[in-house]
């Protein structure tokens, strides 16, 4: 009898069983956040004619060249997007820069209803003709860039809170904090430039090694070609941070600059951290940290709230409902060229 068969089953039961525990915990986060969202925002008297005469207000008075101006970075967001997988792709293969934008772009919308966004995993891995499997690592490297700067910035912007309002008057607390800060930023680098530690953990923990042929390419990238993807990344995180504020000012909220930048990457910081089943779920988790970080700085929550959701419907709705022109060209395309 070989005990190495027996435990095949057993290993697969219990990994579908974490897969279904994983999934029932992201849903549940999911509803929690939506359901504070409703309660501390839609279930006030007359919110919904408020939120009207807010929306007319800032759309047909003052706020519309705010609203003008981070609608036109959109194309500037996802062309940072599509070059950062540009430079990826192209040490899998030759790629045009068209290519990697359509890519992008079908990737936005057969991630904008999927599990955990798996679809823009496949339009990218679709649009390459061979190394598939190391095309899976390549977004990985490309999420996790945007993720470090994401923690970067957001762990920043925390910071300004707990030491202003959680912390003040507690400098050994404080002090702790700025130093666990500054691991946490360490930390989070090393993934990206000693990736052959991230594979050797990954060998550890039996569910986890099935993900080690893909992000084997991951130490291939010399580290020029790393600090490029991260310094697109920073780019892309910058015209995030615009949009934000720009929509901001559209709406009335009048928070000063350094405290609006804080709040602002502290709601990225968050949105970044709290998994979500897709796109859709995003509605909630961002709107939430952000009306409770302007609070903080004294800003009223409808204002932040319309602000957050014209950001997830300028980035998001708009340009996924664009990428489905694209997504029968990518199976046209396909057919033309005899993929698999």
């Amino acid at each position: 009898m070989n005990p190495e068969a027996d435990s095949s089953p057993v290993a697969a039961a219990k990994s579908r069983r974490l897969a279904r525990l994983v999934l029932l915990g992201k849903l549940g986060i999911t509803l929690l956040t939506l359901g504070l969202l409703y309660n501390s925002v839609f279930a006030a008297p007359d919110t919904a004619a408020a939120w009207r005469q807010l929306l007319a207000s800032a759309l047909s008075g003052a706020g519309r060249a705010p609203v003008l101006a981070a609608l036109a970075l959109v194309p500037l967001n996802w062309g940072l997007e599509a070059w950062k997988w540009y430079r990826l792709a192209r040490h899998l293969e030759p790629v045009t820069f068209g290519r990697s934008l359509r890519a992008v772009l079908v990737g936005l919308t057969l991630g904008f209803a999927t599990p955990n966004r798996v679809g823009d995993y496949a339009a990218r891995i679709i649009e390459l003709k061979s190394r598939r499997v190391h095309a899976l690592g390549a977004v990985f490297l490309g999420r996790y860039c945007q993720l470090v700067v994401t923690v970067l910035a957001g762990v920043a912007g925390v910071l300004y809170f707990l030491l202003r309002f959680y912390l003040k008057g507690y400098p050994a607390a404080g002090l702790g904090v700025l130093a666990t800060a500054l691991v946490v930023c360490l930390l989070v680098l090393v993934p990206l430039y000693r990736s052959r530690l991230l594979l050797s953990a990954l060998g550890i923990w039996r569910p986890l090694r099935r993900f080690r042929p893909a992000l084997a390419v991951m130490p291939t990238y010399p580290a020029q070609a790393l600090h490029a993807v991260l310094a697109i990344s920073g780019l892309r995180y910058g015209v995030f941070c615009a949009q934000f504020m720009l929509l901001l000012l559209a709406y009335g909220v009048k928070a000063p600059l350094g405290g609006g930048l804080a709040a602002v990457a502290g709601t990225f910081l968050m949105k970044s951290l709290v998994p979500s089943l897709n796109a859709l779920a995003d509605v909630g988790v961002r709107e939430l940290s952000a009306t409770h970080l302007f609070s903080l700085l004294g800003q009223p929550v409808l204002p932040v709230l319309s602000a957050s959701l014209s950001l997830w419907v300028l980035n998001i709705a708009l340009p996924s409902a664009a990428g489905l022109l694209l997504v029968p060209g990518i199976r046209v395309l396909r057919q033309k060229q005899g993929r698999p």
